[in-house]
């Protein structure tokens, strides 16, 4: 239902952009994002871009990453600069209509 793609391993200062695309069937989406989830730590909010174009940011990664979406709002990206260690984590795609939709997760590793 949501194809996340685009993680990976990188070294520290370096960039990632993560994709993740709702399937057909998923329609009125609202509002799309980004969490992520670090060995024995809760899954918590990146980003999220609304149908509006508003977006919100975890305090740690404001100027550093940018979420848009298409027009559409079918597919969301995560631009992902200056990346830390502190990074690395499972990244989920998350979908919002009148249900919520989650992707199964991309690692992306920060680590020289």
């Amino acid at each position: 239902q949501l194809q996340a793609s685009g993680g990976g391993l990188v070294q520290p200062g370096g960039s990632l952009r993560l994709s993740c695309a709702a399937s057909g069937f998923i329609s009125g989406i609202s509002a799309m994002g980004w969490y992520r989830q670090a060995p024995g730590k809760q899954r918590d909010l990146v980003a999220v871009i609304s149908r509006g174009g508003n977006t919100n940011y975890a305090g740690s990664v404001k100027g550093r990453f940018t979420v848009s979406s298409d027009s559409a709002m079918k597919t969301v990206y995560l631009q992902m600069n200056s990346l830390k260690p502190e990074d690395t984590a499972v990244y989920y795609c998350n979908a919002v209509n009148r249900l919520s939709y989650w992707g199964k997760g991309t690692q992306v590793t920060v680590s020289s």
